[in-house]
């Protein structure tokens, strides 16, 4: 089979509707992200080289070409992700009639499981870096583009998750409990880092209006004690707040009136 990133869009997603165990989670997270940073690449490209935009010229550059490294990064991480599924496929066809074969067979297991995991932890680690570009282009980028912008970042946070979903059900099944300890950690970081840049992005535009602007209280993730909320005051300004769960807030951004955000 010819590399999953080569293949048609059709092929691909024919290919991960079959029965093949690849391409599965992770490496359509990686697809997503890589889709994500090409539209934050986008916008980048289309303020380049306009007047209106002159101040922000070598910003947009530089965006442009991070955002190329990045979606390269993360189609890069297709494969990634299928080799190292593939990995723990093998393991589990070793035999296992003596008790030799079956210690081999597990830590064989064990580092598949490690490898399955690892991959799709460096797909979320890498999708994450879209959010600060997106912002960017969202803020101060071609405003006709601004709806690729706020997509970016929905993606980077559907990869993000996603991929750490794959993460979380291979930690399950991992023995070595510092490891897991470890990345459980780097897990939930993430993850809860991702939730919040992605609806911080979202609130910079009033495109996003009917999903978040009228909602006086969301937390997450979690408790009562702990979160983040969303919030307007009477002049209609956004107000994105942080919760440090000890009974303080801070608040972390005040977005634009309805009148002139994006």
């Amino acid at each position: 089979m010819a590399e999953l990133r080569e293949l048609s869009v059709n092929q691909f997603v024919e290919e991960t509707a079959s029965k093949a165990s690849v391409p599965g989670g992770g490496s359509v997270s990686a697809m997503v992200g890589a889709l994500g940073a090409a539209l934050m690449e986008m916008v980048a490209n289309l303020t380049i080289g306009k007047e209106k935009y002159a101040g922000v010229q070598e910003e947009m550059q530089a965006l442009a070409a991070e955002g190329a490294a990045l979606h390269e990064e993360l189609l890069a991480g297709i494969k990634k992700d299928s080799e190292s599924f593939n990995g723990y496929m093998r393991a589990l066809k070793l035999p296992k009639e003596t008790e030799e074969e079956k210690k081999i067979r597990t830590a064989a297991l064990q580092q598949g499981l490690k490898e399955a995991t690892e991959a799709p932890l460096a797909i979320a680690d890498s999708a994450a870096k879209i959010f600060p570009m997106a912002e960017a282009v969202v803020k101060r980028g071609n405003k006709g583009a601004v709806s690729d912008g706020l997509i970016a970042a929905m993606l980077a946070r559907t990869a993000v998750v996603g991929a750490l979903f794959n993460v979380k059900i291979n930690l399950a099944s991992i023995k070595d409990e510092s490891y897991v300890s470890e990345l459980e950690k780097r897990v939930e970081k993430l993850e809860s880092d991702a939730i919040f840049c992605e609806k911080s992005i979202l609130c910079l535009s009033k495109l996003s209006d009917t999903v978040y602007n009228r909602i006086t209280f969301t937390a997450f993730p979690g408790n009562s004690q702990g979160g983040i909320f969303f919030t307007e005051d009477k002049a209609d300004n956004i107000h994105c707040v942080k919760t440090s769960g000890t009974g303080k807030t801070a608040k972390t951004g005040r977005y634009r009136s309805n009148d002139d955000r994006y």
